[in-house]
C-alpha cells in the first residue's frame, strides 16, 4: 500500500512538473549583427534583406479581419547588447486615443512585445519572470510593475515608426532584462550570447474608431480558448534560438 501511495504521488509530481514546464515549440532562429542598426523606422540597412519575415497572424482577440484593415510581418537579429526586431504593419487606421501613456494603454494601436529571458515559462503577472511589453505610437512602453500598478519601461525598448500610405515599419532595439528584475535600477540587462533561447511573442493591437480595441493579433499559435493568456503566462510564448 505504502509503495502505491509513493508510486502515485511520484507520478503526480512527475506530470505536475511537466505541466509547468514551457515547451520549446515555434522556435525561431535569430541571427547575429555585429553592426548596430540605426533606429529611424526605415529599414534600409543591407542585412535586414537577408533575413526571413515571420507572420503575425494568429488573432487572439476580436472578429475576423480584412487584410486590407490589417497585415503584419516581423523580422529579428540580435548582438551582445539586445534583440533588434522590425516590423512591417498594414493598417488603414492608426488610432492614438488616450493621452496618459498609464491609461487604457492596451486600447490603442501599439505593438507588444513579449519576452522571457531564460524562457522558463510561467506566470508573470505582476512580477518580472517575463515581461508583456505594450510599445505606444509615442514610444512609450508600459508593462505592469512589482507593485501591481503601471510602469513606464522607456529604456528598455527603444523604437522608431515611420508610415507611408497605411503601411508602417517600426525598428526597435529591445533589452533583455533577467527574471530577478525588480523595477530596482541596479539590476542591469543582460549580455546575449550564441545559442540562448529566450522565450518571445509579438503581437499588434488594432483598433479602427472603438472605445476599446477591435483585434489583437500575435506571432504564435495560442492552444485552448483563452487566447489573450500570453500578459500573465509565459508559456505559451514561442522560443527564440540565437545562432551566430
Amino acid at each position: 500500500m505504502k509503495w502505491t501511495i509513493y508510486l502515485l504521488s511520484l507520478v503526480c509530481f512527475v506530470s505536475c512538473t511537466e505541466i509547468k514546464t514551457k515547451k520549446n515549440s515555434q522556435v525561431t532562429p535569430v541571427s547575429y549583427i555585429k553592426d548596430t542598426p540605426t533606429l529611424d523606422g526605415r529599414p534600409i540597412e543591407n542585412y535586414w534583406n537577408l533575413l526571413e519575415w515571420q507572420p503575425i497572424d494568429q488573432n487572439w482577440i476580436g472578429g475576423p479581419f480584412d487584410h486590407n484593415d490589417y497585415n503584419g510581418k516581423y523580422k529579428m537579429s540580435w548582438n551582445e547588447d539586445g534583440l533588434y526586431l522590425l516590423l512591417e504593419i498594414v493598417d488603414d487606421t492608426i488610432l492614438d486615443q488616450t493621452e496618459d501613456p498609464l491609461k487604457l494603454w492596451w486600447n490603442d494601436d501599439c505593438v507588444i512585445v513579449y519576452v522571457d529571458e531564460d524562457n522558463s515559462g510561467g506566470q508573470h503577472r505582476f512580477n518580472h519572470n517575463a515581461f508583456t511589453y505594450h510599445v505606444a505610437l509615442d514610444g512609450n512602453v508600459v508593462d505592469l510593475g512589482v507593485n501591481e500598478k503601471p510602469t513606464l519601461y522607456n529604456d528598455h525598448i527603444i523604437s522608431k515608426h515611420q508610415t507611408e500610405g497605411n503601411t508602417t515599419y517600426w525598428e526597435m532595439h529591445i533589452k533583455i532584462y533577467p527574471s530577478l528584475y525588480n523595477d530596482e535600477p541596479n539590476i542591469k540587462p543582460v549580455i546575449l550570447t550564441a545559442d540562448k533561447r529566450i522565450g518571445f511573442a509579438v503581437a499588434y493591437a488594432d483598433n479602427d474608431n472603438s472605445e476599446e480595441r477591435e483585434n489583437l493579433i500575435g506571432s504564435v499559435f495560442v492552444p485552448g480558448e483563452n487566447k489573450n493568456a500570453g500578459w500573465i503566462d509565459a508559456n505559451v510564448f514561442g522560443t527564440l534560438q540565437l545562432v551566430k
